[in-house]
């Protein structure tokens, strides 16, 4: 121990400093040589700087830098971001007040402006899409403003459109996602709702009560034209048939007494045997009028046939009798 402690105390102090310099002075440019290599991810850009000022932007892959020299002063994140807005009070056209809060998605499109445009491009989205949602709102009754959700949110990517140009981003969407009205009014609302669906309720009972008796009538109508058109139809069938039937008997009948006639007159004798039938029948007809309470209009010589049945104006089957000398 000795020896070295020696060794040391025989070094010069300036040599000892110079040794510390250049060491400090080697592990610094060592150091300066590795963090001017840069490997850039994939939907990122590096903005580098030279001396303070704007030099490129360094895209995905592998870059050196000068070291000393070049520096990379914003990392920029290409990809599609989520900003969210927070909740603010709005007051509608109508001046109830309301809470909203909402969602909005940007990317960025410059690099540089999104470096050196605006100091923060997503602090500075996020309050202009609260200016101009209390901008737009404060145009809106409370029931439309519930309504026109879609308006809004297009009202506010357009501003933000506009203003996107100068920051370097583009704003995709913008989506409202709550209105919070007071709870007074909010109560209120669900009055008018549980209203308005009672109300719709009734007018569809009563709608179904309806077409229930049109239904109805309808078809008692449709049953009652079937009935009348059938009993109308059977009433007409029977009417056919019994005019058929009188048709048919008078037709047979008409054909039995011209066969009779033609048989009476083409015989021998056949008048006189008429004539005796008929004489029997009249003498059995006489033989009822032996009732008490009957009162009968008789010729003066019924035992006569002959002028009897000339008395009827008969002579041969369906002619009238000829005058004898």
């Amino acid at each position: 121990m000795s020896s070295i402690e020696s060794l040391f105390t025989d070094i010069p102090v300036s040599d000892i400093f110079n040794f510390t310099v250049w060491g400090i002075v080697f592990l610094v440019l060592i150091f300066r040589f590795f963090t001017s290599i840069k490997i850039v991810p994939t939907q990122s850009a590096y903005v580098v700087e030279r001396l303070g000022k704007y030099s490129r932007t360094l895209g995905a892959g592998f870059h050196a830098l000068i070291p000393f020299v070049e520096k990379v002063a914003y990392q920029l994140d290409l990809k599609e971001l989520t900003v969210e807005v927070p909740p603010q009070e709005c007051f509608t056209a109508d001046e109830v007040r309301i809470e909203v809060d909402g969602v909005m998605y940007i990317s960025v499109i410059d690099s540089v402006r999104a470096s050196y445009g605006v100091t923060n491009y997503g602090v500075a989205a996020m309050e202009l899409a609260q200016t101009t949602t209390r901008s737009v709102i404060g145009t809106l009754d409370l029931d439309k403003t519930f309504e026109e959700r879609s308006l809004i949110s297009a009202r506010v990517v357009e501003a933000l459109d506009a203003a996107g140009e100068a920051w370097g981003i583009r704003v995709h969407r913008y989506e409202i996602k709550n209105l919070t009205p007071p709870p007074s009014v909010h109560e209120a609302m669900e009055k008018q709702v549980t209203a308005e669906r009672e109300r719709r309720a009734i007018v569809a009972r009563s709608e179904g009560e309806k077409q229930s008796r049109i239904n109805t009538s309808e078809g008692e109508k449709t049953e009652a034209i079937n009935l009348s058109e059938g009993q109308m139809q059977r009433t007409v069938n029977e009417a056919e048939g019994q005019a058929q039937e009188i048709l048919s008997i008078a037709e047979a009948t008409a054909n039995s007494i011209e066969v009779v006639a033609a048989a009476i007159k083409s015989s021998p004798g056949g008048d006189d045997s008429i004539r005796l039938q008929l004489a029997e029948r009249y003498l059995q007809k006489l033989t009822a009028l032996a009732a008490p309470d009957t009162r009968v209009v008789l010729p003066s010589d019924l035992t006569n046939i002959d002028a009897v049945l000339k008395s009827l104006n008969y002579s041969g089957f369906g002619a009238p009798a000829a005058d004898e000398d």
